[in-house]
């Protein structure tokens, strides 16, 4: 019996300096931010009892940092947003009064936002704060409609020689346009719901952007109803914008809004036409898009994983690891590094000596992330004999949650022989090596090691009364070792393992004269089985009870699409042997899945527009005027994916889906304000009628788009910002197509409404008919 150090099954470094790692892991709801500053507290109690020879002053990687960057942008971007909406206000409406009437809705809707959070449980997290990010701009506008109809009609009737009451005149405006500001609201929301159906990872981020958005929509529409009509009441009477009129800006609007309107309506086949055009060019574009599961995160941290061949002793993967640590070391943006060579048994990814992986931690750089990461793979491929797969901490998660690996690209080849999956695994990696765009690509390390095989001669066995199961126990014991009692020396203790010295271990050819207990006394291992030196595999890996190997790979500068196209092409050809199959999992196969499902959640969500505006206006032809908006809409939406480089993400669907409730807004407010011309202010329906509707409604149609719009710039224009990546392709989507549906509206929907919708407007204003939406004046 001696004293020795116990199993080394590992090794860490910090900076190519030998060190001890801890790895600190929340339980699931802990707060991770305030966690990991009682981390950091504890810490530094620690430091003091420390030996003056021993340091920790290196946080390798820390969750709250990306967390709390991320944060902190969305947070910016709210406030950018809330500016650019205050600006959009005083531009059109050159009026303070009304301006702080219309942005009281914000701080009312992200407080009743907050508060439902705090019944629900939810937390304020990147997501919840990019649903308000993502809405700041909507918030205003049900306000905005509101309190600028009250203006106007107090400007008219000012003009009266017998004016009405104030009171009467603010209550009988917000009667005008409260059906509209309803129904245009429940579209809004009502298209998002089905987004609540996502499942997987995307479910899981989308959600609380949903919730944080749906619950702020409505909200602004409880504000809008309630608090600003008692605001416009009390601060809009005694307003100087009342004598003044228009604004410059508004004024001249106006004015071009009548020239084009005037030659819209003599060549309406040519508007139409053009509309048509677009709409049809923007949507043949769609299937050119490359597609990907999710944007790349910009956590600030890469995890570098290098694998050297199984079997490998722990001191050459040390000695390895220190080699490649010193290379991305050499790196200028590289401020730091923390290896871990091997993975204890019990760890949720164990892993043997000859895995090590590298957590490296950048400086903030002019270079793109792109460049950077492939310096780090130039450096590593100066090691010859190892496979590398870099990516980042959160990521390599994800990605180990989509397929059970960590990498982008995930083939699984499955079959019942080890040998043959290995050979069509190796096949497969040849066929994909010369693909465009793929890096980090190499077979999962299933290969033959040297073993020990014990044949059990079960006569024999079972004439000493020995199973196997104890055979291997005792075989165990003697060469890995077992706990048997502990020792204790104050208030530390110690195990007691027993275990076969180290000559016996070293030498395999005298493990047969091993002793075995058995009921009949010890008896030579030799009596009871042979002992076989051979190879076997070191590892043997199932899904769904089949056995596997996996190529793995992950992408740079190409979508996945094209490339996982090009993957399915080349192992095509390949002649798999009966019973032998591929499967494409990781990003690729769920960017599939989650696409089929939004695009029918998106049926449903247009199904439930068609529904609410039909039942609204009751016709089915004002209803299809109003949702020509969508399709515009797109045309925007194109461009602004396209100008931005980006590839067709699940975050750039939840976009699309969001932006048609959005688009419908203007066309509501405009079709109802018509029928309101003809049914309560003696309007005939033609040319003179559509045209005061439409520059009736052009100011808050163009305020509401633009707010919309000009609130997401901060998402836009700063999308690899931590925090603002998954809201970046989301915010491009609505943005731009706000902008190409508010121009196409301005002009479209009058022309198609004047062509098509007579009828329907007879119907909706015949007295047998009557319509819901009502006003005194």
């Amino acid at each position: 019996v001696r004293f020795g150090a116990g199993i080394k099954r590992g090794d860490a470094a910090i900076n190519a300096a030998p060190a001890v790692i801890l790895a600190v892991q929340k339980q699931p709801g802990a707060n991770t931010v305030a966690l990991t500053r009682e981390v950091e507290a504890a810490l530094a109690e620690l430091k003091r009892a420390l030996p003056p020879d021993v340091t920790a002053d290196h946080i390798l990687f820390k969750q709250a940092d990306f967390i709390a960057r991320a944060v902190d942008n969305v947070e910016d971007a709210l406030r950018d947003g809330a500016i650019l909406v205050t600006i959009v206000l005083l531009a059109f409406l050159m009026n303070l009064r009304t301006t702080v009437i219309s942005l009281t809705a914000i701080p009312l809707s992200i407080v009743a936002t907050a508060l439902v959070f705090h019944q629900m449980g939810l937390s304020i997290n990147t997501m919840t704060l990019g649903g308000l990010a993502v809405a700041i701009g909507e918030l205003v506008d049900d306000a905005v409609v509101d309190v600028e109809n009250i203006l106007r009609r107090l400007r008219e009737n000012a003009q009266r020689t017998t004016p009405l009451a104030v009171a009467e005149v603010i209550r009988a405006a917000s009667s005008e346009v409260r059906n509209s500001i309803v129904y245009a609201t429940i579209i809004v929301v009502l298209v998002f719901l089905p987004l609540f159906a996502l499942s997987g990872i995307e479910g899981r981020l989308f959600t609380p952007l949903g919730i944080a958005y749906v619950v702020s929509i409505l909200a602004s529409l409880l504000v809008s109803l309630t608090v600003t009509p008692a605001l416009s009441s009390y601060l809009l009477p005694r307003a100087k914008a009342i004598a003044h009129g228009d604004s410059w800006l508004v004024r001249r609007l106006k004015a071009a809004d009548t020239r084009l309107l005037g030659w819209s309506f003599v060549h309406p086949r040519a508007v139409i036409l053009s509309a048509v055009a677009l709409v049809v060019v923007a949507a043949a574009s769609v299937p050119f898009f490359g597609r990907a599961f999710l944007p790349s995160f910009n956590e600030g941290t890469v995890t570098v994983n290098v694998i050297l061949p199984p079997g490998t002793a722990l001191s050459e993967s040390n000695r390895i690891g220190t080699i490649a640590e010193r290379l991305m070391l050499a790196v200028p943006e590289v401020l730091s590094t923390g290896r871990r060579t091997g993975r204890a048994e019990l760890d949720e990814h164990a892993e043997g000596v000859h895995y090590t992986e590298i957590d490296v931690d950048l400086k903030p750089s002019k270079r793109s992330r792109d460049t950077i990461l492939a310096d780090l793979r130039a450096q590593l491929a100066r090691i010859p004999g190892i496979a590398v797969n870099i990516g980042q901490p959160i990521s390599h998660r994800l990605d180990h949650l989509l397929s059970g690996v960590r990498a982008e690209i995930a083939v699984k080849i499955f079959g019942d022989d080890l040998d043959t999956l290995r050979d069509l695994a190796e096949q497969a990696r040849g066929r994909m090596a010369g693909i465009r765009g793929m890096t980090d690509l190499q077979v999962e390390k299933q290969v033959l090691i040297p073993q020990l095989q014990l044949r059990l001669d079960r006569s024999e066995a079972k004439k000493y009364g020995l199973t196997l199961d104890q055979l291997t126990e005792t075989l165990e014991a003697a060469l890995n070792g077992r706990t048997v009692s502990q020792v204790r020396d104050g208030q530390r203790s110690f195990n007691v393992v027993l275990r076969l010295a180290e000559d016996w271990r070293a030498h395999t050819a005298d493990f047969g004269q091993i002793l075995v207990d058995t009921p009949a006394g010890k008896v030579p291992l030799s009596l009871l089985a042979e002992v076989v030196e051979t190879k076997g595999p070191n590892i043997i890996n199932r899904d769904n009870m089949r056995r596997r190997i996996v190529v793995l790979a992950n992408t740079h500068g190409r979508d996945m699409a094209a490339i996982i196209g090009e993957v399915q092409a080349q192992l095509g050809a390949m002649a798999l042997p009966q019973g032998y199959h591929i499967t494409y999992e990781g990003q690729f196969k769920s960017q599939q899945e989650a696409g089929r499902l939004i695009a029918l959640l998106a049926l449903v969500a247009l199904g439930g527009i068609f529904v609410v505006l039909t039942s609204h206006f009751k016709s089915v032809r004002l209803a299809l005027v109003i949702m020509g908006n969508i399709p515009m809409a797109l045309v925007g939406s194109v461009a602004a994916i396209w100008l931005s480089d980006q590839t067709l993400s699940v975050a750039s669907l939840v976009g699309f889906v969001t932006l048609t409730g959005i688009a419908a807004r203007n066309g509501i407010m405009k079709v109802s304000h018509y029928l309101h011309l003809v049914r309560h202010e003696g309007e005939s329906f033609g040319p003179a009628m559509v045209l005061r509707g439409s520059l009736e409604r052009l100011t808050p149609v163009l305020m509401t788009a633009l707010v919309a719009a000009l609130a997401l710039l901060p998402l836009v224009v700063a999308g690899g910002e931590p925090g603002k990546e998954i809201l970046h392709p989301v915010a491009v989507v609505i943005f731009g197509g706000l902008m190409s549906s508010t121009i196409l509206d301005t002009i479209v929907t009058p022309v198609v409404f004047l062509l098509v919708a007579r009828s329907a407007v007879e119907r909706a204003t015949d007295p047998i008919h009557p319509h819901t939406e009502k006003t005194t004046m």
